[in-house]
């Protein structure tokens, strides 16, 4: 029994490690955002066994996205990061999102007589 007890801690310390780096390194990327944007702040979504999706918005209007692997690493990512995070994606954050010609074809397109991006 020793042993297994051993093994498990070990492999609990592992995991613990790897989480930890997984997250600043996820803290630098968003950190980097940040910088190239003129600060940003963010939303964290559960996206399933996936993890969590930490969606980005730059005080210029970009945005951009990371994918955590749990929703764990993804808090402890935007806390190390120092942005505003918020709860929902809706309301004024939402609306500092701008859009280009790109996102339009991409996302709606089809719909609205855009050009095929096929």
């Amino acid at each position: 029994m020793a042993d297994t007890q051993q093994d498990d801690e070990t492999t609990g310390a592992t995991q613990d490690a790897r989480a930890e780096r997984r997250a600043a390194k996820l803290a630098q990327q968003i950190s980097a955002f940040s910088k190239a944007h003129g600060g940003a702040e963010g939303q964290v979504a559960y996206i399933g066994q996936k993890g969590a999706r930490i969606v980005l918005v730059g005080e210029d209007g970009g945005w951009g996205d990371l994918v955590a692997p749990t929703y764990a690493i993804a808090e402890e990512a935007v806390k190390k990061s120092g942005i505003t995070v918020h709860e929902e994606f809706d309301g004024e954050f939402a609306a500092k999102v701008k859009t280009g010609p790109y996102e339009w074809t991409r996302m709606a397109g089809i719909q609205v007589g855009g050009p095929n991006n096929g």
